[in-house]
């Protein structure tokens, strides 16, 4: 059996299909687990398409103990695990603060729990910017370093704290293991190929989904939370990273545990620049060549002022560098939903299939 075998919980997700896919193209060999709950099994197929490899994959909820214990009973080869199962909505954390506590935490404690029965001891979690709160309030932390103190102003990244504590707590109780604590930012884009992408099921939360939705007239107008905050047009500042890149820091961070067992470390992953919202609905705009329409309300509740990195500890400590910029992110984002505006739900234009051929 593959020493080289890595779980990845969530991926059929957004980041997680995108991580499948590097791992897979990285040489690695892949088992997905997902409940589907807001993602496709399609994913998997358009994986498939793009580099000739499909993972195995299972619908097992993070929540069901014994699946998980049967997963891993099957596959004796996983000596690692990329951590994404989550609902992650900000606003809907705080209207259904119990679910999120559930879900994240109660299931990464199940995951943790089987690992350690079945002596596999890397884990890579997918943490959030959102655990840093609101930065800046903490002089100088503007962009935000990793030593930033901590401070979520919603449920949602509380469990995301949570979540980083019970792997800090238990890689210390267990010097054996190592845990890669990857906080990043705003991740936008889409395959350059157009034929993989997000594909939220339900209403997306984030910015670049919903914009995508107005320019194929599935949405009416976007919502801007705010134009009353300390920034040049008055709009909040994100850091925003292509999938991809994303997908890479990673590998690059799952590398690092195989090899330097670093024990527990923190790591953003982000570009260090920081954009609007305003920046991002023209950029956006100039992709698609059209304005797109937007309606200015009140802020939403936990939201702050600036979420942009500092990417300097993951530069050097993984070699791991965000590429590609806003422009391309904005590009290959209109390429997928203007050629699948259903998303998952149609099969990808014959001539997105063909270009792949070439």
């Amino acid at each position: 059996m593959s020493t080289k075998t890595v779980l990845v919980t969530g991926g059929t997700g957004y980041i997680g299909s995108f991580t499948t896919l590097e791992l897979l193209a990285a040489g690695y060999d892949v088992v997905v687990i997902d409940n589907l709950y807001n993602s496709s099994v399609e994913a998997l197929n358009r994986i498939e398409l793009i580099c000739g490899k499909k993972p195995t994959f299972y619908n097992v909820d993070v929540c069901n103990e014994s699946q998980l214990e049967e997963v891993f009973s099957k596959h004796p080869g996983i000596d690692s695990v990329i951590h994404f199962a989550a609902l992650k909505a900000v606003g809907e954390s705080s209207e259904i603060p119990t679910e999120y506590y559930r879900v994240n935490v109660g299931g990464t404690i199940n995951l943790i729990r089987v690992m350690h029965n079945h002596g596999v001891k890397n884990i890579v979690f997918s943490s959030s910017a959102t655990v840093y709160g609101d930065a800046t309030k903490h002089e100088g932390m503007i962009p935000i370093p990793e030593h930033c103190p901590i401070g979520p102003t919603n449920p949602y990244g509380r469990t995301k704290m949570m979540i980083e504590m019970v792997i800090q707590d238990h890689c210390e109780a267990n010097p054996d293991w190592n845990g890669a604590l990857l906080r990043y930012f705003n991740p936008g884009g889409a395959h350059p190929s157009g034929i993989m992408g997000e594909d939220p099921l339900g209403d997306p939360y984030n910015l670049l989904p919903l914009l995508g939705q107005v320019a194929v007239g599935r949405r009416e107008k976007i919502k801007v939370f705010g134009d009353d905050y300390d920034s040049h047009d008055g709009t909040a500042i994100r850091d925003y990273i292509h999938v991809i890149d994303l997908a890479k820091g990673h590998i690059a961070a799952l590398d690092k545990l195989r090899n330097d067992k670093p024990g527990c470390r923190a790591w953003n992953l982000g570009t260090g620049k920081g954009s609007t919202v305003f920046d991002i609905v023209k950029a956006f705009s100039k992709a698609v060549g059209k304005d797109l329409p937007y309606e200015v309300v009140g802020r939403r509740k936990g939201d702050v002022l600036n979420l942009t990195a500092v990417p300097k500890r993951a530069n050097e400590e993984l070699h791991w560098k965000a590429e590609k910029s806003l422009e391309e992110t904005c590009n290959d984002l209109w390429k997928w939903v203007s050629n699948n505006p259903q998303g998952y739900r149609q099969a990808p234009p014959k001539e997105l299939l063909d270009a792949l051929k070439k």
